[in-house]
């Protein structure tokens, strides 16, 4: 078993070089014992796998993957070719695969923030409450407030300029989307349909969102649907 299957790591990928001549299936259970072997030093990575040694169709890759997945504590985030097999390559496809995955997931956040208070976090966040002025949050992700948002609001933290912000009332003093900024004062720029008289009763559901390099507030129906 041990000549068949020889692994080699780094710090962001597992290259593993294969015996061509034995069947797959024998293989596939090698490979399994190897992982489960080394399971404690793995301690739950999240890596990109390679091969070498072997030509292996999609689904024989596919299989070796969810095998590893399965019968250890390794996530296989995805398979690159063995001539990419850098670590600065595989430090960027990691750390872009978890930054989708912090995006697509999400935390709730049940409370009113306060003056002076900072809410950071690395997925999106859904705020169960208001955002005074002088509060602030900070998401890599989007950012919803089931409430007014009065303060300071930093969705998209990590760069990324498709995050919106999202809030009942919304009336920040300061938005930033990815590097995109928009105060308050500059609210006329935004969006037009921002604009609304000072006696309307009702605040009117909104989505902060990044176009042409500008922040926009619209109608969230009309908005975040588009920008979805």
């Amino acid at each position: 078993m041990s000549q068949s299957v020889i692994l080699k790591s780094n710090k962001y990928g597992i290259n593993l070089i294969l015996d061509k001549d034995i069947g797959f299936e024998e293989l596939l259970s090698d490979i399994i014992a190897k992982f489960q072997e080394a399971d404690s030093f793995f301690k739950n990575a999240k890596m990109a796998l390679s091969f070498e040694g072997r030509e292996l169709t999609d689904e024989e890759q596919y299989r070796i993957a969810e095998a590893i997945s399965t019968h250890s504590s390794v996530t296989i985030l995805c398979i690159v070719d063995n001539d990419k097999l850098r670590e600065q390559a595989l430090k960027e496809i990691v750390e872009a695969k978890e930054e989708d995955e912090a995006i697509q997931t999400g935390q709730f956040y049940k409370g009113t923030l306060r003056s002076g208070q900072l809410l950071e976090c690395e997925t999106s966040i859904v705020i169960l409450g208001d955002v005074h002025p002088g509060a602030k949050i900070i998401s890599r992700g989007n950012i919803v407030v089931l409430g007014a948002l009065k303060g300071n609001a930093y969705a998209g933290a990590s760069g990324n300029s498709t995050a919106f912000v999202a809030a009942l009332d919304m009336d920040p003093v300061q938005i930033k989307i990815g590097d995109v900024i928009g105060r308050s004062a500059d609210r006329a720029m935004w969006s037009a349909s921002k604009k609304k008289k000072k006696t309307e009763p009702v605040a009117e559901p909104q989505v902060a969102v990044v176009k042409d390099g500008n922040i926009y507030i619209e109608p969230i129906t009309r908005g975040l649907l588009n920008n979805l």
